[in-house]
């Protein structure tokens, strides 16, 4: 999530072509209320239910982690320590299922609620225990001007001529956030009884670097195997699809200043490989839209992303 401004400068000024898979993963946002654009520094809010895991913390990392509110939503940076936070559906509703939610920011910053609770909230609302993952990020200024200025310096490296990486080139940047994801099942699988959850129906969602780390999870989280995954905003880059590759959901507007219009590769991927596939593709909606309210049809994603989880069974009560 980055601020109006910066991103207004960076498209003016033809910022936004590639510099590799990472660097593409910005999450950039275009809501409904975009007067409330400035970041206004807040305390950390208490997270009573956060529970951390057993990553440790950010290799070097020397700033502590600081939330700001943009948009009307909560954004947290410089997260060092990584933690779960599950909301739990009513057991009288609960179907056994459960999904790994991974919020978007660029590695930078993470959306917690537009991309986080509201989505882990709505998802309990459907019967699923959901879990919201505080992954750590990379490391950026403290101050807000600062860190403003950083972003404009990232776009301006951005504009240099460059060949886009591959999403397996890109993995080898991300083994804490990985890390972080394969604790996140772990212990969600180990506390499964009682959180009533079914170990075999444990899926993962993620928007725009959160989309990144949920295929990056599939790819080379080794023991995480997703039983399902959802990609809202992320790159459509091809993969070499593993052949027991879960069932996967992904959603884009078609005016996303990021990573529409270039390309299908990985729908492409996965239908060649013979896997289960879903795609939607908007109109209108920018990136970043989440749970924002908006007048575009992408709003429907959520509808379509639990439409398609029924029609894998996964909103069935477990056996």
């Amino acid at each position: 999530m980055l601020a109006k401004g910066t991103i207004g400068k960076a498209l003016e000024r033809g910022r936004l072509s590639i510099l590799g898979f990472a660097i593409a993963a910005l999450a950039v946002t275009s809501p409904a209320h975009a007067q409330d654009d400035k970041m206004i520094p807040i305390a950390i809010p208490a997270q009573p239910n956060a529970i951390v895991l057993g990553t440790g913390p950010l290799p070097d990392a020397t700033a502590p982690e600081v939330w700001h509110q943009q948009y009307g939503s909560l954004f947290a940076r410089n997260v060092t320590v990584a933690t779960l936070t599950p909301y739990l559906p009513d057991p009288a509703k609960a179907n056994g299922t459960a999904v790994i939610v991974a919020p978007g920011g660029g590695f930078r910053t993470l959306s917690m609620e537009n991309e986080g609770s509201d989505v882990a909230k709505a998802l309990a609302a459907r019967g699923v225990a959901a879990f919201v993952l505080k992954y750590r990020l990379n490391q950026t200024p403290q101050d807000m001007a600062e860190f403003d200025r950083s972003m404009t310096a990232m776009f301006a490296n951005a504009a240099r001529p460059t060949t886009r990486l591959k999403p397996e080139a890109a993995i080898a940047n991300l083994a804490p956030q990985i890390a972080d994801a394969r604790a996140a099942f772990a212990l969600v699988r180990k506390r499964a009884g009682e959180w009533r959850v079914d170990p075999s129906r444990i899926g993962m969602v993620g928007f725009s670097a959160g989309a990144m780390l949920t295929m990056a999870t599939t790819l080379a989280g080794q023991d995480a195997k997703p039983a399902f995954i959802g990609l809202v905003y992320g790159s459509l880059e091809a993969v070499t699809v593993p052949a027991d590759a879960p069932p996967m959901f992904a959603a884009i507007a078609a005016d996303d200043p990021l990573f529409a219009g270039k390309g299908m590769g990985l729908i492409e991927s996965w239908m060649t490989a013979k896997r289960p596939v879903e795609f939607h593709l908007y109109e209108q909606g920018g990136h970043g839209f989440g749970m924002y309210p908006k007048t575009t049809t992408s709003t429907n994603w959520f509808a379509a992303f639990a439409s398609w989880m029924q029609m894998h069974g996964m909103l069935k009560p477990a056996a």
